[in-house]
């Protein structure tokens, strides 16, 4: 399910804009004895501000959401290490690049390796690497598949 903004959201994203905004404001007008600011340029640099703030909105509200997104459901979710996994490395989960950590006393993983994600702490990923199933679990050969 998408989670669109809601209220709280923009209330945040416009409380963290306002004093930018305002910061604008006092050096215009600080600088007005000095240069001669016309009002349409003082009024338009102000509007230009908030117009930017405006389109740049549906970018960002994700940054202002207090909502994190529940990234356990990367748990259990397959990942290919990017570089060398020794202990400490990066891997590629879901088009994402995440820092990742082996865990146990597993030995060193190459690039192009898969792993699989164990837990997470913090930005960090706790990769193992897969256990190798038993001849019962492991999938049929596809001709003998009974959809066949």
């Amino acid at each position: 399910m998408k989670r669109g903004w809601s209220r709280r959201v923009l209330l945040r994203y416009t409380l963290f804009q306002l004093p930018e905004v305002l910061l604008l404001v006092v050096i215009l007008l600080a600088l007005k004895p000095w240069i001669a600011i016309p009002s349409w340029l003082f009024w338009g640099l102000i509007g230009l501000s908030i117009a930017r703030d405006i389109i740049m909105f549906p970018f960002v509200w994700r940054s202002y959401d207090p909502q994190q997104v529940d990234n356990s459901a990367l748990v259990g979710a397959s990942a290919v290490a990017v570089e060398r996994l020794a202990p400490n490395g990066y891997v590629q989960v879901r088009g994402e690049r995440w820092r990742a950590e082996l865990q146990g006393d597993a030995p060193p993983v190459d690039a192009g390796t898969r792993v699989h994600v164990q837990g997470i702490r913090g930005l960090t990923l706790l990769v193992s690497l897969p256990e190798a199933r038993p001849p019962s679990e492991a999938a049929p050969h596809p001709a003998l598949s009974p959809d066949k």
